[in-house]
């Protein structure tokens, strides 16, 4: 199983590369510690309202990889870098 982490997609270093965690893992959404490992798979997801102000989290899935940003963000250590699917909203994903 894939596991689905909280990030913040306005925290994009690229168009398709997301901060993840400035540790070794990060919890996952069923509250779970998640180790995470370069390469490795992950789902992840920011919460968000569609236009009737229902719940419709962004969601995005990709592989995890070192941080190598300077500058702001360069206290992470980990990045998710986002798929050719994007970030798109929950009720999108078929």
């Amino acid at each position: 199983m894939v596991p689905m982490i909280y990030v913040d997609f306005n925290e994009l270093v690229e168009l398709n590369l997301v901060l993840l965690s400035v540790g070794d893992s990060a919890a996952g959404m069923n509250g779970v510690t998640v180790v995470l490992q370069e390469g490795m798979r992950v789902d992840v997801y920011m919460d968000d309202l569609d236009e009737k102000g229902n719940v419709d989290n962004l969601t995005a899935s990709g592989v995890v990889e070192k941080n190598a940003a300077t500058g702001w963000g360069q206290h992470v250590k980990w990045c998710c870098r986002i798929d050719s699917d994007g970030i798109r909203p929950q009720s999108e994903i078929s």
